[in-house]
């Protein structure tokens, strides 16, 4: 079983052309499904049947597992089955019938908008010093709520990907698919400030093209921006605590309580599904309501 789990890695990564990221979380639900099987006294991914995929998700119910975590893990299992089918490895997919449980989809918290000013007016002030660490990081905040992408993909861009002269940015989504977001003109003042005096300090020799580099010079690391999010969004009186993700959904929030339609914000996002972008609504639905009931004396 060692040896597939070896080659659907392999699979992953060569022929799928997934992310590093997903192919780790792949091969770890999927190597611990295949250790669940081998508990129950399989020897060969011949052994993988419906009963023993549901006594493993089962098993993550007890031990107090989400139903999101629940939910992909069998999603996991699903597409390794289906790729043994294909491959002539197992002659019957054992988990077509494998059903997974209904997550129950909390609403992202966001920052209101006063509070994204407040966030990057706070950084700003902090990087009056010059430091290029703080100019960084007010380019990087700008950036994240300028453009919405997420922190794998700021962390891999490249100064090719940037044109100041239309203001937009070129990234590299899910699933290596390449969108192009604007961003408006404070994200392009905070930019440049940081290429033109932030970056060559910090930079050095073999660090290539990146656009947002680390205090020792390399590309900066995606715990690095989420350490300076968490940090600086701690700064601001009142608001939760969010990580980069958190002010991808408060730009989205954002744009559709602008006027923006649906199908715009999908496209900004880089969402392969409507039903994805679709939780905004209820999210900028949701504060209407609290605002109401605030607001209103008869609520």
């Amino acid at each position: 079983m060692a040896a597939v789990l070896g080659e659907y890695e392999r699979h992953l990564v060569s022929e799928r052309d997934l992310t590093p990221h997903t192919v780790r979380a792949y091969v770890a639900d999927v190597g611990a499904m295949l250790d669940h099987v081998a508990r129950l006294g399989g020897s060969s991914v011949a052994d993988i049947d419906l009963r023993s995929l549901r006594s493993w998700l089962a098993k993550q119910q007890t031990t107090g597992h989400a139903r999101t975590t629940i939910a992909r893990r069998a999603t996991a299992a699903r597409v390794f089955t289906a790729w043994l089918t294909r491959t002539g490895r197992v002659s019957v997919d054992a988990g077509t019938l494998l059903g997974s449980p209904k997550s129950q989809r909390k609403l992202p918290a966001v920052l209101r908008q006063d509070e994204a000013r407040e966030l990057i007016e706070a950084a700003a002030r902090l990087a009056d010093d010059g430091s290029p660490v703080g100019v960084r990081d007010v380019a990087m905040l700008e950036l994240l709520y300028a453009t919405g992408i997420r922190v794998g993909e700021l962390c891999g861009l490249d100064i090719d990907d940037i044109d100041f002269d239309r203001n937009v940015v070129r990234v590299l989504g899910k699933g290596r698919k390449e969108r192009t977001v604007p961003f408006g003109h404070p994200a392009a003042a905070a930019l440049k400030r940081w290429l033109q005096t932030g970056r060559p300090e910090l930079r050095r020799d073999g660090v290539g093209a990146a656009v947002f580099v680390g205090a020792r010079g390399g590309r900066v690391d995606q715990r690095v921006v989420r350490e300076v999010v968490h940090r600086r969004i701690a700064e601001v009186a009142g608001a939760p605590d969010l990580a980069p993700h958190g002010l991808r959904h408060s730009a989205a929030t954002h744009l559709l309580e602008g006027g923006a339609d649906l199908r715009t914000v999908q496209e900004l996002l880089g969402h392969a599904s409507m039903a994805t972008t679709q939780i905004y609504t209820h999210v900028t639905s949701e504060r209407l309501r609290k605002a109401y009931q605030q607001a209103h004396p008869r609520a």
